[in-house]
């Protein structure tokens, strides 16, 4: 840290202490950085733009991810879940980045786990092809193994001023993986709190609460999503959403995605051809599913 700003701190601090000290015994401190003074809620505001600011910072530095990843879909309603397992790559150079999903298996309720593949990778345009079609932008490719089908479906115009930067910022609405974006684009969609830990909980975690904004952009898709930041590594391992669904039911019987990230391994070279694909043999030809025009969207 920068010298002059550790000692332009100090003496800030010692100025708010000194008149601490000299209010003792008279009347009630009034300085806004005593700890008396400070409203609950405002610390709480305060401590939770800290653990962001250091979030933020973590993931400034990202630039590849190596996971076993499980992926839990609940339906209290329904008494049901659906646990998936797999592999998670991440890998970023320069402005550019790529996203792969590899599923594995699948354990359904209290039935045994069986192999189940389906593969997701978000990537640029420019890696796809297909006679007939120009792909521009960011896309996610879909391979689905047990009905044998394939989609390409676009994310973002390579046009549009406001498409997101990063690979998480786009997978969000399926995905859910927002501790991984952008902390000022956390900070519009959400209100943001910190979750006390139980004693008898782990503590080598942050729990961080997101509240959807009425007005968010994820307002038609979840009510509240949490992470947790795994507070030796300073990146999120896990993260449970609830989702708006089902639309009439209370937020106990909505359906709720949990992600978890084991073994993580950061900033680790990943192989190029690991976000390589080809289209199996005797699939159907791919489902091309572009972005509505301009005109059709909302």
């Amino acid at each position: 840290m920068n010298k002059k700003i550790i000692i332009k701190s100090a003496i800030i601090l010692l100025s708010a202490v000194s008149a601490c000290l000299a209010s003792e015994g008279k009347v009630a401190c009034k300085c806004p950085n005593c700890s008396n003074t400070k409203r609950p809620t405002e610390q709480k505001t305060n401590e939770a733009d800290k653990v962001l600011k250091q979030l933020n910072q973590k993931t400034s530095e990202l630039m590849s991810i190596q996971a076993q990843i499980e992926y839990k879909f609940i339906q209290p309603l329904l008494e049901s879940e659906k646990l998936q397992k797999g592999v998670f790559y991440y890998d970023k150079i320069g402005s550019s980045s790529k996203l792969r999903l590899n599923f594995q298996t699948r354990t359904i309720d209290d039935e045994e786990e069986e192999k189940y593949v389906e593969e997701y990778i978000v990537l640029d345009g420019a890696y796809l092809s297909h006679p007939g079609h120009r792909f521009e932008g960011m896309w996610a490719v879909q391979i689905d193994y047990e009905m044998e089908g394939i989609k390409y479906i676009q994310l973002a115009d390579a046009q549009d001023p406001n498409k997101p930067i990063d690979v998480f910022d786009l997978i969000n609405k399926n995905f859910p993986m927002v501790g991984f974006s952008r902390i000022e684009d956390i900070k519009k969609e959400f209100e943001i709190t910190l979750v006390e830990q139980k004693k008898s909980g782990p503590e080598d975690f942050i729990q961080v609460h997101l509240k959807v904004k009425p007005n968010s952009i994820y307002k038609d898709d979840y009510v509240s999503i949490d992470f947790w930041i795994d507070k030796k590594l300073g990146l999120p391992t896990k993260i449970v959403t609830v989702s708006t669904e089902p639309a009439t039911e209370p937020v106990e019987l909505k359906d709720v995605f949990e992600i978890k990230f084991l073994k993580p391994k950061f900033n680790n070279k990943i192989d190029k051809k690991v976000f390589d694909f080809k289209i199996p043999a005797g699939f159907d030809e791919p489902d091309i599913m572009p972005l509505p025009k301009k005109s059709e969207r909302k």
